[in-house]
Parts: structure tokens; C-alpha cells; sequence
């Protein structure tokens, strides 16, 4: 079979698919949590994430944007996020990792056979996230938008009961008959995370689908970080389709690694060097 003619390009096609969210009511929810918590748009260089700093932008435009590095991102996502920085110049800031990623696992000892392992004392979600966080409100302020999405988990856990846990606590606190349908509930109240240290995180697309997510980009033809194209070139499934640090350990088991040495195979055996026992999962 031959090349899909033009008018059958996937973006085309995606362009024209309905979204099915009231743009208008979240951007007004956007400016009303900029408003009331202030703070900083978190920017990965990932899909979701681009989705949200677009969005925020249209309420804000020199709203701050963060990038918390870890120090061992895919190369194409530092050039992607430093060209659009440039591009749609941004109000923008990173906030390094410390350690950096590929230091604390080194450290750690897991990584080699041959070394003695040893315990950090801080966990890897507070060195890569918590820990960057904190200095990024102190800087900027409370709020945080960020692009997570409840079904990037499994119905009843992680990211989707994280996000039905705060709806419930929101209508409870603050729907007084305002709502007459859960749809209602969700549109109003949803997507509204308050943590116990005073910050507030807002997730516009958290009860998108990854199809929303595409759709809005073809739509607004946004430019999309490389390393997209690099892991669909390469066959990899759209789902585990992830431009976050390139050593997870929440998916060796899913051929991430093995994903990292087929696309990039000269850092794949320069990172092996210093974690000799990626070669075990590639």
C-alpha cells in the first residue's frame, strides 16, 4: 500500500475531531486559579504539559513557566524547550535536580553489581519533583498548572484516584446546589489538587483523553518536541509514547530501555557505563 495521500494525515484528521470541553469555561477557570493562588505553569517539554502552558498562556502570557530538570532528559527535549522559550518567548525558568538523576542512581549502587549499595536519604520523587517544587514556589507562589491527566492511570489508582479524590473534597467544600449533573461537578470543581503544604495544583486537561490532547494540538498546530517522532519512527505504541527523564523506572519493564537503545544508541552505552545493569533490561 502506498503513502496515505494528504488528505489523510493523521493531523489533519485529528484537526477535525471534536475535543468535547467548554474552552472558554476553562479558561476561565485558569484565570480564576491564577488569580486566587498565583504561581507557575510546570512545563516537561511532554504533550499534556505543552497543552497546559498553551492554554494558560491565552490568560496569561507572561505567566512564569518552569522546567524541572533532571539532568538526564532526552537532548532533543532541551533543545525543544530552549527554542520555544526563544520562540513564544517565555517567562521562563529551570530548577534543576540535586543531585542530578544519573548521579543519585549512580550513587545508589543499584545500578551495578559490582557496587555496594547504598540508601539515600531523600526519595527520588523529592530529588526529581518535591524538592524543585518547593523552590519554585517560593519563587513564584503557591499555584501550579500542570498537564497530569487522570487516565494516565488506571481507573482506582495513582493519578485518576488522586484527581476523584479532590473532586469529592471540592464538591463537599464548595458546591452548594451550583451543580445539577456530575458532568457539571466535574467541569466546575474538577482537576483542583490542595495539598497539605498550602500549594495548589490545577490540571485544565485532567479529565482529558489522550485523543483531546492530540486533537487540540493538530487544531492549534503546535510544535510538538521531536523525541514524538523519534519513539513513533521506532514503533513504539502511542501509550507509552513519554518524553520524561529517560531512565523510569516505572516502565523498564515496558522496553523503555530498550526503546532508548535502538534511538539513541551512543548515549544509551555512554549512560551504561556509568549504570552497567541497563544492558539487563535492553
Amino acid at each position: 500500500m502506498g503513502d496515505l495521500p494528504d488528505g489523510l494525515d493523521l493531523d489533519v484528521l485529528r484537526a477535525h475531531r471534536p475535543i468535547g470541553h467548554d474552552l472558554g469555561a476553562l479558561l476561565r477557570r485558569i484565570e480564576q486559579h491564577l488569580d486566587d493562588a498565583d504561581g507557575y505553569v510546570a512545563f516537561s517539554g511532554g504533550k499534556d504539559s505543552l497543552v497546559a502552558l498553551h492554554l494558560a498562556r491565552q490568560v496569561d502570557p507572561n505567566v512564569p513557566v518552569v522546567f524541572f530538570d533532571s539532568g538526564a532528559e532526552y537532548p532533543e527535549t532541551y533543545s525543544y524547550i530552549s527554542d520555544l522559550a526563544d520562540r513564544w518567548g517565555l517567562n521562563f525558568s529551570v530548577y534543576p535536580s540535586d543531585p542530578p538523576l544519573l548521579q543519585y542512581l549512580a550513587e545508589s549502587g543499584a545500578w551495578d553489581l559490582t557496587a555496594s549499595t547504598t540508601a539515600s536519604e531523600h526519595p527520588l520523587h523529592d530529588v526529581l519533583i518535591t524538592q524543585p517544587a518547593s523552590r519554585a514556589h517560593s519563587d513564584h507562589g503557591p499555584g501550579e498548572i500542570w498537564g497530569v491527566r487522570a487516565d494516565e492511570s488506571v481507573k482506582g489508582s495513582g493519578r485518576w484516584s488522586l484527581y476523584h479524590r479532590a473532586l469529592a473534597e471540592q464538591v463537599d467544600r464548595n458546591c452548594r446546589g451550583c451543580c445539577t449533573t456530575r458532568q457539571q461537578q466535574r467541569d466546575r470543581h474538577g482537576g483542583k489538587v490542595e495539598r497539605v503544604d498550602g500549594t495548589v495544583a490545577f490540571g485544565p486537561i485532567w479529565n482529558w483523553s489522550r485523543d483531546d490532547v492530540w486533537a487540540y494540538i493538530a487544531r492549534t498546530r503546535l510544535p510538538l518536541n521531536p523525541v514524538y517522532t523519534i519513539l513513533r519512527d521506532l514503533g513504539v505504541p502511542e501509550q507509552q509514547h513519554r518524553v520524561s527523564h529517560i531512565i523510569d523506572a516505572s516502565f523498564l519493564e515496558r522496553g523503555r530501555v530498550t526503546w532508548l537503545k535502538r534511538g539513541w544508541p551512543s548515549l544509551f552505552e555512554e549512560l551504561a557505563t556509568v549504570l552497567p545493569r541497563l544492558h539487563e533490561f535492553s
